[in-house]
């Protein structure tokens, strides 16, 4: 037997009214290369004209909207002469989508964008149908010389300016990459076994130890304590920027490489007499390296 809640839908859609100006939600039906149409859940159906989508020009309905999404949009008529309520997603997108932004800014949400143009001092992407700048030097990690060899390419990025009364939407990829590369950095000390012997070349000299550079984009540090057996008042009395060196991994605290020559020079007194650091100390390449090491682990 029916009763009043089998008609709930059609009750609700003839107490409902449209007015122009509405910024109104609705489902898609159907989508092709001139025009998507919504359910609004209403007697008429809600028709968003190409042009009226969104501000980016590589936008394509067919390929970016899917029968199934909700989408919001300001209506522009309530009959378009065919029975249809006329909408504009780009409108409503004007007031909603700074709403949306701050709020990604805000939770410094990770977004992807795909660069549509270099302009002067960086690029430009679409964001939530808004057109995004990225300054040159929030692109990369790395100095970014030739701007137009990043048109077409994705980007993971995160909003950090959003004024929606200056109509300014400012876009970072370089906190991102620096976050990212960190992780993975962190990921492969994490694989390196404590009491491992590395080899790698010395890079910096500072007061309190030597920096060693271990290849793979990774650095250990050999205090001056574990430089050798004999008490020395500074490492370039035994050391030099450039030179090829062997020590054991003490320990990976904290995301950091310790590293100890003296406790290769140690297990070698052991077994044979040493003069001095030249049996693990070499201008040549020699023994093993990280990347040989890390050579059969995957990074995700």
């Amino acid at each position: 037997m029916e009763t009043m809640d089998d008609y709930k839908a059609e009750l609700e859609a003839s107490f409902r009214r449209i007015h122009e100006g509405d910024i109104i939600s609705g489902t898609v039906i159907a989508v092709d290369e001139e025009e998507v149409t919504l359910d609004l859940k209403y007697y008429a159906p809600g028709i968003i004209k190409a042009e009226d989508i969104s501000n980016d020009p590589d936008f394509l309905p067919v390929r970016d909207i899917a029968v199934g999404d909700i989408m919001e949009a300001t209506v522009i008529k309530c009959d378009d002469g065919a029975g249809n309520i006329l909408l504009s997603k780009k409108e409503a997108n004007d007031v909603l989508a700074w709403d949306k932004l701050k709020e990604l800014k805000e939770q410094e949400t990770i977004v992807a964008v795909r660069v549509k143009e270099s302009v002067k001092g960086g690029v430009v992407a679409f964001l939530e149908g808004m057109r995004g700048f990225i300054p040159a030097s929030l692109i990369s990690l790395d100095y970014v010389e030739n701007l137009d060899e990043w048109i077409g390419r994705e980007l993971r990025v995160r909003v950090i300016t959003v004024d929606a009364e200056h109509d300014k939407l400012v876009l970072s990829a370089k906190s991102v990459a620096r976050e990212e590369a960190e992780t993975e950095r962190n990921h492969k000390i994490s694989m390196i076994v404590p009491g491992t012997v590395l080899e790698g070349t010395v890079e910096s000299l500072m007061p309190y130890g030597a920096f060693i550079s271990l290849g793979d984009g990774l650095s250990g540090l050999v205090h001056i304590s574990q430089i050798c057996e004999r008490r020395i008042k500074k490492p370039s009395e035994v050391l030099k920027v450039g030179q090829r060196v062997k020590a054991k991994v003490l320990n990976t605290n904290d995301n950091k490489i310790s590293l100890s020559m003296k406790a290769l020079e140690e297990e070698m007194v052991d077994t044979e007499t040493v003069e001095d650091l030249s049996a693990y100390t070499s201008e040549e390449t020699t023994g093993t390296s990280l990347g040989s090491l890390l050579a059969g682990f995957k990074f995700d």
